[in-house]
């Protein structure tokens, strides 16, 4: 079933929970899925591991990608660099899984420039006040990395009330409601979408 499934592209807000989602995904069907593995200059965080979470390349390495055209998108966030190679999503696909890519808003517009033809599902917070006290019980980021997360997720909620920007939408204001319709989404079946919140604090 899932090779016949367009590739899906899940954005969000960093702390928005697409990485608890994509984790419950995967353990529930071990077998229908397969994430792009993005390339990243960011150093590991604790418990990531290369070529699961993300490949961990030098600056360098990752200019020369760029130079080959080897990714369908990449984008520089927080100072680093982060890129989906054309190479990864080919692998999902041979192995009959529907590819799930996880994307940052500057990669979608990108996206939409390619020959990948996915389905866009943005995850957005209930309120920027949640999401930032979601980055702030991370206990991984600082105050400042804090207010620049908290300023991108508002340009991503934006660009994510455009009209056509994305396909389906789901808040993430309860987890089990949230993974449920993700569920679906990534099983294609369809869903009614969520309306995006108002972006006032």
């Amino acid at each position: 079933m899932s090779q016949f499934l367009r590739p899906l592209v899940l954005s969000g807000p960093s702390g928005v929970g697409k990485s608890t989602l994509l984790a419950r995904l995967f353990a529930d069907f071990p077998d229908k899925f397969g994430f792009s593995v993005s390339h990243t200059t960011r150093p590991p965080r604790p418990g990531e591991t290369h070529g699961k979470q993300y490949f961990f390349v030098p600056v360098n390495e990752f200019k020369d990608l760029i130079a080959a055209n080897a990714f369908i998108e990449h984008a520089e966030f927080s100072g680093n660099f982060y890129g989906t190679s054309f190479e990864t999503v080919r692998l999902v696909h041979e192995q009959g899984r529907r590819c799930i890519l996880d994307i940052e808003a500057q990669g979608v517009r990108q996206i939409k420039a390619s020959t990948l033809d996915p389905v866009y599902l943005f995850i957005s917070p209930p309120s920027l006040a949640a999401l930032r006290s979601r980055l702030q019980g991370r206990g991984t980021e600082t105050d400042a990395s804090v207010q620049k997360r908290l300023a991108t997720a508002l340009k991503e909620i934006e660009y994510a009330k455009e009209p056509n920007v994305h396909d389906l939408v789901i808040v993430n204001d309860d987890l089990d409601r949230a993974y449920d319709l993700f569920k679906q989404v990534a099983l294609g079946e369809d869903i009614v979408t969520d309306p995006l919140p108002p972006l006032d604090d």
